[in-house]
């Protein structure tokens, strides 16, 4: 099954938690983040804010992924009297804090951290989300005990920190997925649902290198070339081919990050390029800069 796939493989990056702390008639803004952001309450209840609708309530142990770019807030009782605009997002120590009100009065606390999750270094798990995306986890005590232990990690920073921390996360993430489900949140997700398209979607990620089609990929998923494509793009909001090249870029950039000994040639033929130039011009187009300078660039 697909999606056993996907979460079999995910790739987890988790940087440093904030843990904000709100008190009764407190409203905390925060600002558009650069990738997803997770909030998991840990004590209290209060409301978390999207780009629409109003203010969706939570309790402990809820779980809310925010868009990348999606401006949100967080608030605690009601009326709201008093605002604070958090921007740019803090940096520093790990697990800083961040107040609305006296500290010692927040009892809405929330843990509040930039997690990027993709299927290996492929397909970024979150790339379709268009608002804040809230679950309530609360019958599943391991996330509580995880987000506690990652927590303790980043304040630690001990040996091997990095790793328990990914290995936590990624259990939360599991349970997440699981959770919504075919909620209609993730069109993706529901996508799944259909082992037609999921058979289309193991062929683009399994292997970037072969040359797909849309033909070549619609018959796969034994539909007709026209059906396919209207159901593939609507399920991942991208015509199919942009997904290949997504994946395929995705996974060049990884090879450039740590595969320090591949040729440009090389890289390119794991790409599904038989041209280095014509994979140059992609790379270019897509990540802003030359394989070569993008090498160098994260070494």
């Amino acid at each position: 099954m697909i999606l056993d796939k996907l979460l079999s493989n995910l790739s987890v990056e988790v940087e440093p938690f904030a843990l904000c702390r709100i008190a009764d008639g407190w409203r905390l803004r925060l600002p558009s983040p650069p990738v997803p952001m997770l909030h998991f309450v840990m004590e209290g209840e209060g409301a978390i804010g999207g780009r629409t609708g109003p203010p969706q309530p939570v309790a402990p142990s809820w779980f809310a992924v925010v868009p990348p770019g999606g401006r949100h807030s967080l608030q605690s009782g009601e009326p709201i009297e008093h605002e604070v605009q958090i921007d740019p997002p803090p940096d520093g120590s790990p697990v800083c804090q961040l107040t609305g009100g006296s500290g010692a009065d927040g009892n809405f606390i929330v843990a509040c951290g930039l997690v990027t999750v993709r299927y290996g270094p492929s397909f970024d798990l979150f790339d379709h989300l268009t608002d804040v995306l809230i679950t309530d986890l609360s019958r599943i005590p391991q996330v509580g005990t995880a987000f506690d232990g990652i927590l303790a990690e980043q304040a630690g920073l001990d040996v091997g920190s990095t790793a328990v921390t990914k290995a936590l996360m990624t259990q939360c993430l599991v349970h997440f997925f699981r959770t919504i489900g075919s909620s209609g949140s993730l069109p993706w997700l529901d996508a799944l649902d259909d082992p037609r398209l999921g058979r289309a979607i193991d062929r683009i990620l399994e292997d970037p290198s072969v040359h797909h089609t849309v033909e070549s990929l619609a018959e796969a998923a034994s539909m007709s070339r026209s059906t396919f494509a209207e159901r593939f793009t609507a399920a991942f909001g991208r015509p199919p081919m942009a997904l290949v090249l997504q994946v395929r870029m995705q996974h060049a950039a990884e090879l450039l990050r740590r595969a320090g000994t591949l040729s440009l040639d090389e890289i390119a033929a794991q790409c599904g390029y038989s041209s280095r130039s014509h994979f140059s011009a992609a790379f270019r187009k897509h990540h802003g800069a030359p394989p070569a300078e993008f090498r160098t660039q994260t070494e």
